[in-house]
């Protein structure tokens, strides 16, 4: 079997890890904005993000969106590529997806929620040399325990956690993330 044999097997079979996972997440919640987006990747980023998603469903891992009863939301800082994200990231394989995305908001912010549900599932597509796979993008949402925040993460990636109350020109998914605030807010 050729190189170009093996990755379309890959992809077809991170598709359907990722249906799997997807309905799952939409069956068990309710009330949450959906997004789309396609990424254009390299050949090698797209095997990358395809074995995850074979694996688990999740090309990013999971995120969790959380808020004050004021409506500010908490980011964190990417320093290596000067955007403002959502607390997340890859899931443990001895973990649940929430647990995963409670894990790593402790470990970027220092602080945890009460989580209400899921707020946002993305579907983020990926396109390389004629391969096509997808992956789930859950992003939990919960009303901050403590707003003390504080930066252990283990990987180094992430510099800075704030709340804002207005989102930085420079937000991953900025538009996204005023929809559900919209919704969830009412503003």
């Amino acid at each position: 079997m050729t190189a170009v044999d093996n990755l379309w097997y890959l992809a077809s079979e991170a598709r359907q890890e990722a249906e799997q996972v997807y309905h799952r997440l939409a069956d068990e919640h309710e009330d949450y904005v959906e997004f789309q987006t396609t990424r254009t990747v390299s050949r090698d980023r797209f095997r990358t993000v395809a074995e995850r998603i074979e694996a688990q469903g999740l090309p990013y891992g999971a995120h969790t969106l959380a808020y004050r009863p004021s409506g500010e939301l908490l980011l964190v800082k990417q320093e290596a590529i000067d955007t403002w994200v959502l607390p997340g990231g890859e899931v443990e394989p001895d973990e649940s997806v929430r647990e995963g995305a409670r894990r790593e908001l402790g470990e970027e912010a220092g602080i945890d929620v009460t989580y209400d549900g899921l707020g946002i599932l993305g579907e983020v597509r990926f396109l390389s040399d004629g391969h096509e796979a997808w992956g789930v993008l859950p992003v939990f949402e919960g009303e901050a325990d403590s707003t003390d925040l504080e930066v252990r993460d283990p990987d180094d990636e992430i510099t800075e956690a704030r709340w804002f109350e207005e989102l930085p020109e420079n937000a991953r998914d900025r538009a996204v993330l005023q929809e559900w605030r919209s919704d969830r807010f009412g503003e």
